[in-house]
């Protein structure tokens, strides 16, 4: 490793001058030094927190860390990380860069690495895989830059990243048609422009290290083993920070900060999905220092958005959201505490009706600037009226009680080797993403019935590969619309999977691999679908049933599930660890592949029995 720092680097031609900023063109931004982006304090003090996580000196430190460092930075100048997620702000993508690697390198310190390797083979190889996470870690996101941007010089012409750091001032812009996820694969375009061939030699000479190397640098974070999950984790935790939650808490759960997930939902919904001010029915009102929004549509929507998103800890029921939005200090309490008021809304043109409304302060929401212009109704409050269906406190369930309604728990294997959790802590989650705003393509409306649901089916299927059940005898017919929501279920389970918004043979995943095949869940991964899609609510009240329910009877009648020999649906499995057992119940796929290009590995900490779940057999319970 020491021929690194004695080998002469070739010099680097100095950048040309770029012009003052105030000579620039509007909406044209010039591009800076590393040296320059790399000045502020935060980044400054990030750069000393990477420096005492390696054991280096700072001759050796400029050389492995430092230099690539300076490359993404002078790569990705000020582009933020996301549109509208995390870092979304000017320079953003350099400081989640940053926070990343520092993240990676902390968790990093808590492993001997490569796993089962003898010390002496550990202690040799020790500097190789702190830099290899450092680097995987800083190339997470990097193919943003190539596929889900638009890059415009000065002169006119397009800048790709391959043609290395920009020299001349620059306009961007995200694509409509972005791919999101691509970017996990365009990672193999840029990572030389970060990593000298010194570098490469070097790593490269640790087989047990490069392999899971190469597979992060393609994108399939599935196979690269522990360097894989580091990198995710620290991924999480950098997130969470910007979105107001706390880092080391990120690291070892998934409860972030309610508060802020809350806000941007609300904000993305009020820009992208409800309607304001409308004549007649509308999901909310704006009055002159006023937000007025339809409670219960409001909920089921943000909840939907949220989860369709992967972000978990989201209340299950309407009260629990009104209680959190209400505790942050989001919604503006009536004269008597609670969070649903109950008004008269009246437009212009003389129609009125009552409702029970959320009420919110618009500076949350918008910028003076930005404000919509008012409702030309009124919005009058009725103080003899209470909403009785909101006004019961609602403590909000802890991560285990919300894990077991979903027909879980938190098995044994997230645990690890360290210690226990404090008493009312949750315990470590296993890897997963924070998805930006790109949800399944489906057009949710203020309403939406049986034939806005089989659009949204015809629309799956054009997407995914159709799914036909094995021929068994036919099922009684049944109308379109509720044949189709099953099959919409499964396509949507499909892309939620390939998405990675669902995990696999984790603690709280709704899907495992056993017995060469897929296992789903009961009632968990159809009540996570009911929680995603709340128009199914109106069609299984149409049928006196629970929204999960009706979508489970729907997927059994595309009958691609085993049946044991006496016609029972439910397969059990048990949960086995170094210090307990437990038993989950669900469904058995005949084929995978309706799931997985390539069925994963089964989950060793799972195996199935031959023995069913007698009693209330289809709801799973």
């Amino acid at each position: 490793m020491l021929s690194l720092f004695q080998r002469k680097r070739p010099p680097v031609a100095a950048a040309p001058t770029p012009p003052p900023t105030a000579d620039l063109p509007k909406g044209l931004m010039r591009p800076e030094s590393a040296a320059s982006l790399l000045a502020t304090p935060r980044r400054q003090k990030l750069l000393e927190h990477i420096w005492q996580r390696t054991s280096l000196s700072r001759r050796q430190f400029a050389t492995l860390y430092r230099a690539p460092l300076e490359r993404y930075a002078e790569l990705v100048q000020a582009f933020p990380a996301s549109e509208a997620h995390h870092h979304a702000y000017p320079g953003g993508m350099l400081d989640h860069g940053l926070e990343i690697v520092a993240y990676s390198l902390k968790l990093r310190q808590s492993h001997l690495l490569p796993i089962g390797a003898s010390p002496e083979d550990q202690a040799a190889q020790s500097e190789a895989w702190t830099a290899a996470i450092a680097y995987a870690a800083l190339l997470h996101d990097i193919g943003k830059v190539a596929v889900d941007m638009h890059v415009e010089l000065a002169d006119g012409s397009t800048w790709h990243p391959w043609h290395g750091p920009l020299r001349q001032p620059y306009r961007f812009r995200y694509r409509e048609d972005r791919e999101y996820r691509l970017h996990s694969a365009a990672t193999g375009l840029l990572y030389q422009q970060l990593l000298d061939r010194d570098l490469l030699d070097w790593l490269s000479d640790y087989p047990s290290l490069w392999s899971p190397l190469l597979f992060v640098l393609a994108g399939q974070y599935e196979h690269a083993g522990v360097l894989g999950e580091l990198v995710v984790q620290a991924d999480r935790a950098s997130v969470a920070q910007e979105l107001g939650g706390d880092p080391a808490r990120a690291m070892a759960a998934p409860k972030h900060s309610l508060q802020r997930k809350l806000v941007n939902g609300l904000r993305y919904l009020l820009k992208e999905e409800l309607k304001l001010n409308q004549p007649e029915a509308s999901d909310g009102w704006l009055t002159e220092d006023t937000l007025w929004l339809v409670s219960k549509t409001v909920s089921d929507k943000l909840r939907a958005h949220l989860l369709s998103q992967g972000v978990d800890g989201i209340p299950a029921n309407n009260t629990a959201v009104f209680n959190v939005l209400q505790d942050h200090g989001m919604l503006q309490p009536t004269p008597d505490g609670k969070a649903i008021w109950r008004a008269t809304v009246t437009s212009s043109t003389g129609w009125s009706h009552s409702f029970t409304l959320l009420r919110l302060a618009t500076a949350l929401i918008w910028e003076p600037t930005e404000r919509p212009a008012p409702f030309t109704g009124t919005v009058s409050v009725d103080a003899a009226a209470t909403a009785k269906e909101a006004n019961v406190p609602a403590a909000i369930p802890p991560a285990d009680a919300q894990f077991a309604s979903e027909g879980q728990g938190i098995p044994p294997w997230e645990k690890g080797n360290s210690s226990p959790p404090a008493e009312g802590e949750p315990l470590p989650d296993a890897m997963e993403d924070m998805l930006s705003m790109v949800g399944m393509g489906d057009s949710p409306a203020t309403r939406q019935d049986a034939e806005a649901l089989s659009e949204l089916v015809s629309a799956a299927r054009t997407d995914a590969p159709p799914l036909t059940a094995p021929q068994r005898s036919s099922p009684a017919p049944t109308p379109r619309t509720r044949q189709s929501s099953g099959e919409h279920f499964m396509a949507w389970l499909k892309q939620a999977i390939a998405s990675r918004r669902l995990i696999i043979n984790d603690a709280k995943a709704l899907v495992h691999t056993v017995s060469g095949t897929a296992y789903l869940v009961s009632p968990g991964v159809f009540q996570r679908y009911a929680q995603e899609h709340p128009q199914v609510d109106a069609l299984a009240r149409q049928e006196q049933q629970q929204d999960w329910q009706w979508v489970q009877k729907r997927f059994e009648k595309l009958q691609l599930h085993v049946k044991h020999p006496n016609g029972l649906n439910i397969w059990t499995c048990e949960v086995t660890g170094p210090r307990k057992s437990r038993r989950l119940h669900g469904y058995l796929l005949e084929n995978s592949s309706l799931l997985f290009p390539e069925t994963p590995p089964g989950n060793p900490y799972l195996s199935l029995l031959g023995e069913t779940k007698h009693g209330d057999e289809t709801s799973g319970r």
